[in-house]
């Protein structure tokens, strides 16, 4: 009897072993959703940096709906993101630079629901390198995952360091 308690002691031990590494792969692997999230991002990055705003937008829920914040400001709908965005990276003299997107973390907030989160930085004609944070909120809607809520902040520029001062008499 002993010997039989013993051996499904250990048939459950080896079952719960290749459950526990079976599950740390699937971990390992983006699930359907974080895969899509991740595509519309990565897409965004694409056509952000072909100049094309309009194929960038795309991956945001156009509706009046729609919630953009940054800069302290809140706009709210689809129509006057575009127009912010017209303004601040097409209008006269202005310029759209290359995008990259880093330390992306998705997390699942449902069947229907993502947040992603990580740094964006900007690279523009003069060489200058804005960059900050995002945090965007997904839903999966009838023509696919669309952001909702989009909150975009910038890290404050660079202070130059001050000029020690030089003892006298130097």
């Amino acid at each position: 009897m002993a010997i039989g308690a013993r051996w499904i002691g250990v048939c459950g031990l080896t079952i719960a072993t290749l459950l526990s590494s079976a599950t740390l792969k699937a971990q390992d692997k983006p699930d359907e959703q974080t895969q899509a999230v991740r595509d519309v991002l990565e897409h965004q990055v694409a056509d952000w940096n072909k100049g094309d705003l309009d194929a960038f937008l795309g991956g945001y829920w156009n509706s009046p709906k729609m919630v953009f914040q940054s800069g302290g400001q809140r706009v709210d709908g689809w129509e006057g993101m575009r127009q912010r965005y017209r303004r601040k990276y097409q209008g006269e003299g202005h310029a759209m630079g290359q995008l990259e997107f880093s330390g992306l973390e998705i997390e699942r907030l449902g069947a229907e629901a993502a947040l992603a989160r990580g740094r964006w930085r900007l690279t523009m004609p003069d060489g200058t390198k804005p960059r900050g944070l995002f945090t965007v909120i997904f839903r999966k809607l009838p023509d696919g995952w669309k952001i909702i809520h989009d909150h975009t902040s910038a890290d404050e520029p660079a202070q130059p360091r001050p000029t020690p001062a030089k003892p006298p008499g130097e």
